[in-house]
C-alpha cells in the first residue's frame, strides 16, 4: 500500500532484506530517515482527540492512494518506452505491471471506509488535496519522466515498508470508537504489504542497477517518508471542530 497509505506507527525500522542486496540497501537508507514520519504516526495515535482525526487522516490518505494506480502506469509506460536500451526497463516494467494489479481499488475500499464513518464520497472527493500531498506524489511524475522510472521504487518500499499490524489495528479501533468497518482497508494492508515488501525487494535484488540507480531510488524513498511525515503532521494541526 499509502499505501498509505502506510499505517501509523511507532516507528519500528523496516523489516531487512538480504544483507547482500539492493532492498537490504534501500531498507537501511528507510531505516535512517524514518523517524520523523514514525513520530509523527506515534502523536497521532496517542492524540486525546483521535477519533475526530482519524477521518482526516484516512481522506489524506485517499488523496495518496487514488493517485497509486496511474502513477504507476506511468511509470510502467515509461520503463516499456526504455526496453530497446536499457537493461533494467524490462524487469522493471514487468514488476510495475504486477504493481497495478495489487493496487487496483484500495481506493474505492478506502471511500467504503470513510462511508462507514458518516463522510460521504462526493465530500471526501471533492476535498482539495494540500501541497504537501500534491508534492509526495507529484515529485515521482517529476523523477519518472524526466530521470527515470526506477525511482518509483523508492515510493514503493515507504509506502509498502509499514504495514500495520493486528494490534495496531485494534488499539485504533479501541481508541476511537469506531466501527470496525472503518477499519478494513487497514487490515487488508496489514495482511497484503508484508509480501508486497518481499516482492519489491526480490525486483530490487534481481535487476542490474547501477550506483546511480539506487541513489536515485534513495533519494525518492528518503523524500517520500519525508513528506509522509508532513502529511501526518498536518492532520496533527487540524481543528476538528472547524471541519
Amino acid at each position: 500500500m499509502t499505501r498509505t497509505g502506510s499505517a501509523p506507527s511507532s516507528g519500528a525500522e523496516p523489516e531487512l532484506a538480504s544483507p547482500r542486496g539492493a532492498g537490504f540497501r534501500l531498507r537501511r537508507k528507510l531505516s535512517l530517515a524514518i523517524g520523523p514520519f514514525g513520530a509523527a504516526c506515534t502523536a497521532l495515535v496517542e492524540h486525546p482527540q483521535l477519533a475526530e482525526l482519524w477521518p482526516e487522516y484516512l481522506i489524506r490518505q485517499h488523496q495518496i492512494i487514488r493517485a497509486t494506480v496511474p502513477l504507476t502506469e506511468v511509470a510502467a509506460e515509461r520503463a516499456r518506452a526504455l526496453t530497446d536500451a536499457d537493461p533494467i526497463a524490462n524487469g522493471l516494467a514487468a514488476y510495475l505491471d504486477e504493481h497495478i494489479g495489487e493496487e487496483l481499488g484500495h481506493d474505492e475500499d478506502l471511500l467504503g471506509d470513510l462511508e462507514a464513518l458518516g463522510l460521504e464520497r462526493e465530500d471526501v472527493l471533492a476535498r482539495v488535496p494540500s501541497p504537501t500531498v500534491a508534492s509526495l506524489v507529484g515529485s515521482q511524475y517529476y523523477w519518472i519522466l524526466h530521470y527515470h522510472p526506477i525511482a518509483f521504487l523508492g515510493f514503493v518500499a515507504l509506502m509498502e515498508g509499514f504495514p500495520p499490524t493486528p494490534a495496531l489495528i485494534e488499539a485504533l479501533m479501541t481508541r476511537t470508537g469506531h466501527p470496525v468497518e472503518a477499519f478494513r482497508t487497514f487490515a487488508e494492508h496489514g495482511e497484503l504489504d508484508p509480501g508486497h515488501r518481499e516482492r519489491l525487494d526480490q525486483t530490487l535484488d534481481s535487476l542490474p542497477l547501477t550506483p546511480e540507480h539506487e541513489v536515485v531510488i534513495g533519494v525518492s524513498a528518503t523524500s517520500t517518508a519525508g513528506l509522509a511525515a508532513e502529511v501526518v503532521e498536518e492532520v496533527l494541526e487540524h481543528r476538528p471542530q472547524e471541519a
